[in-house]
């Protein structure tokens, strides 16, 4: 059997920290790969410049290589869709994908383990984090709390798993008939019911630079996910629509009872706090609803995913 052709891909946004250690590290990786014989020696590495604002794309063109290929979006896609234009950029390329974080946080020492999973059958290969001893407290706990939620969403996902994958060209020719906007690639791969194996390993911490991946963003990651993925937001809704009905009814006999007593006691507690309540419940339901008739709104509008300013091959 020959060695798989390989594609690693690695969006960047304002990395221009930490590219210069990045290509030659990945570099390496991939010569130490083809010497081996795990790849074909005509496997390569594509930069994804996400419309950075810093030297990022400047860096990638003075490291011109055969080895080094680098697209450069126009503007500021975000992660997501970064790294579609590299999957897209690749398919029917290559035998297979990995896509790799460019801070390089991902430990490069599973990648020969995911590459054997591939020959052994798999389609789909996740890194699985067995620590989250990088993120801040909130980040661990608000990501536990997400993974939970999105489970009882009914949304399969792997738990701990970005997006440092392998992916089979079978996997990424399946991945691409998906013509959504709203990205969330990682809730897309379990949809596509292929086989797919998991692989533990401990990130590293940040060497140079500063994460891209703010609370706005994360927090704008998790919504993505959560109504790209279920309708239980909707539905739960016209839940707590039935139980304020049921509360209110069981209320107004109450009130009843008390009136034909005559213990009728005035005061504006009973009259603001169901009516602040009862608002609060209308204006979130209203947001949820918002929120789905807003994808609803970029879905018919069929934009580009992104628009490519310049490549180098």
């Amino acid at each position: 059997m020959l060695p798989p052709k390989l594609a690693i891909i690695s969006p960047c946004y304002n990395e221009e920290d930490i590219l210069p250690d990045t290509i030659p590290t990945l570099c390496r990786l991939l010569n130490m790969l083809i010497e081996e014989k795990c790849i074909d020696k005509q496997s390569y590495i594509v930069f994804i410049d996400d419309g950075s604002l810093d030297k990022t794309y400047q860096i990638l063109k003075e490291n011109t290589s055969p080895q080094i290929k680098a697209l450069k979006l126009s503007t500021n896609k975000g992660h997501q869709y970064a790294l579609l234009a590299g999957l897209h950029f690749t398919t029917n390329k290559v035998d297979c994908v990995i896509s790799i974080d460019a801070d390089l946080q991902d430990d490069l020492n599973v990648i020969p383990q995911m590459i054997k999973q591939y020959e052994n059958g798999a389609h789909i290969v996740c890194g699985v984090r067995t620590n989250r001893d990088t993120d801040t407290f909130f980040k661990r706990k608000t990501a536990r709390i997400f993974y939970h939620f999105m489970h009882q969403m009914g949304v399969t996902l792997i738990e701990n798993h970005a997006d440092f994958r392998l992916l089979s060209n079978k996997a990424l020719i399946e991945i691409l008939k998906y013509k959504e906007s709203n990205l969330f690639l990682r809730g897309l791969f379990p949809l596509i019911n292929m086989r797919l194996e998991t692989i533990e390993y401990t990130q590293k911490d940040r060497k140079k630079g500063q994460t891209k991946y703010g609370l706005r963003k994360m927090m704008s990651l998790a919504i993505s996910g959560i109504t790209s993925f279920s309708s239980a937001p909707i539905r739960m809704i016209t839940g707590i629509g039935l139980l304020l009905f049921l509360v209110t009814m069981a209320l107004s006999f109450h009130v009843l009872v008390v009136y034909v007593k005559g213990d009728v006691v005035p005061g504006w507690a009973s009259i603001s706090l169901p009516m602040y309540f009862l608002g609060g419940v209308q204006l979130l339901s209203l947001g949820i609803i918002g929120e789905y008739v807003a994808k609803i709104y970029k879905e018919t509008k069929r934009r580009p995913y992104y628009h490519i300013e310049d490549i180098l091959e």
